[in-house]
């Protein structure tokens, strides 16, 4: 197994040598630290990582991803972009996704050409050809290159060859934008936004659970946490404590996904 993950890092890295300059959407997620990383080590100073900071951006995730990119020696930009400006986003439809990445992938193309740089590419794997992704769609408009899918990369490929270099991010989990929490249909506002944030980094504060989704549906307060954590909530004063917090945060009910955490669950 060892000789396949140098193998296939060998492949990513060579991907690179193909161009003179490369930038790199990079959220500070697995995917995007391991391209940073095999970016960086491929073409040095000619890789750019670049992290969007928005409302929908948890201040935690900001501060992750400039950590990371000091830790692997890249060149960071943070840009703000400014999704929330267009009412379409803000309307939440079910493809919501491809107006935040259309702003995501232009400010992107905007910033490569002011900089003269050749490429830009993005963390997609293999294993997000099948799922709901209506990003992608705004990616091919702005050409934006996917060096996981040329090679045929997936999701547990990438976990491998981050542990493989020793990446702090191997085993994290996924942690998309706040606006993935609120029901389609319901309007993303910037109270919204922030009530989540909140009572995440509350519940997290108070119970050491690392997967966790407070899921906004009209006020209603939707709690999802990884399978196996679920029994750190089973205390009486943790619950009151929380049933508390989030009807101070603006919740008006707070409820508990008795299954647990599942990707992607408003989607279904």
């Amino acid at each position: 197994m060892q000789s396949t993950i140098n193998s296939k890092l060998q492949d990513l890295e060579s991907w690179f040598k193909d161009y003179d300059s490369v930038l790199i959407a990079f959220s500070g997620g697995v995917d995007s630290t391991l391209l940073a990383k095999a970016a960086f080590n491929s073409i040095g100073k000619k890789a750019v990582a670049v992290t969007a900071d928005s409302p929908s951006i948890p201040r935690s995730e900001l501060t992750n991803a400039k950590s990371l990119a000091q830790l692997i020696g890249i060149e960071h930009l943070v840009i703000n972009t400014n999704e929330m400006e267009n009412p379409d986003y803000v309307k939440n439809p079910s493809n919501r996704c491809y107006y935040c990445k259309s702003e995501l992938f232009s400010t992107l193309s905007t910033l490569s050409k002011e900089k003269n740089i050749e490429i830009i590419v993005d963390g997609t794997n293999l294993d997000d050809l099948s799922d709901f992704r209506p990003g992608l769609t705004a990616a091919n408009e702005n050409q934006i290159l996917h060096p996981f899918v040329d090679l045929k990369l997936t999701k547990n490929d990438i976990r491998n060859m981050s542990k493989h270099l020793q990446l702090p991010t191997a085993d994290r989990p996924s942690a998309p934008c706040l606006s993935s929490r609120v029901v389609y249909g319901q309007p993303i506002t910037l109270n919204t936004l922030s009530k989540i944030e909140r009572a995440e980094a509350l519940i997290k504060q108070l119970t050491g659970i690392e997967i966790i989704r407070v899921r906004d549906h009209n006020n209603i307060a939707r709690i999802e946490v990884g399978r196996n954590e679920r029994s750190l909530l089973f205390d009486e004063l943790i619950m009151d404590k929380i049933d508390k917090e989030l009807k101070n945060i603006g919740f008006k009910y707070i409820t508990l996904e008795l299954s647990g955490y599942k990707s992607g669950n408003l989607n279904k």
